[in-house]
């Protein structure tokens, strides 16, 4: 299971990354333009705004497997690793709660603005689309999170080895 969530997660950490390089590309080239020009990309923010929120949705798995979260353990470090690995699972069952309401409620926005027609300001984009992309990411998440708990709360370490007997916190590859 860890391999295949790794793999996932990969893939989405990847498109995440496409889609910030995007982001960064476009508010270069309309920087540039204002600039040189005067004619900015037009929906430059708008397009910002959602490609954001997209890549966040997107790398928030692959972080979340690797442990790369904010964690606050100023308190507990100095407890024994196996409180901690039980508060680190009880921490994986609240995010995966989280990132499954929001992954839902997500989804749910999606159908009701494509119902009342709502579009973007400047470009006129219909804005269900950019809420549905956002669900995946989230969804994946919760996967994680729980697989991650279960572990956790059985006394195991969250980040196993693969079967090429590398850490499953090295960061580069799945």
């Amino acid at each position: 299971m860890h391999i295949l969530l790794r793999r996932i997660a990969w893939f989405f950490a990847l498109a995440g990354g496409g889609v910030a390089s995007a982001v960064a590309l476009m508010v270069v080239t309309s920087i540039a333009g204002r600039a040189l020009w005067s004619t900015p990309i037009q929906g430059d923010v708008e397009l910002t705004q959602f490609g954001i929120a997209l890549t966040i949705s997107l790398c928030l798995p692959w972080c979340q497997l690797h442990g790369a979260n904010i964690i606050v353990d100023f308190f507990t470090q100095g407890l024994p690793q196996r409180v901690n690995r039980t508060l680190d699972g009880i921490g994986a069952i609240l995010l995966a709660l989280m990132c499954a309401l929001l992954s839902l409620r997500t989804a749910a926005g999606a159908i009701a603005v494509s119902e009342a027609g709502e579009t973007t300001m400047i470009l006129g984009l219909p804005m269900g689309w950019n809420y549905l992309l956002l669900a995946p990411g989230l969804a994946l998440t919760t996967v994680v999170a729980l697989w991650q708990a279960q572990r956790l709360l059985r006394g195991l370490d969250a980040s196993t080895s693969t079967s090429t007997g590398t850490s499953g916190i090295d960061g580069a590859r799945p």
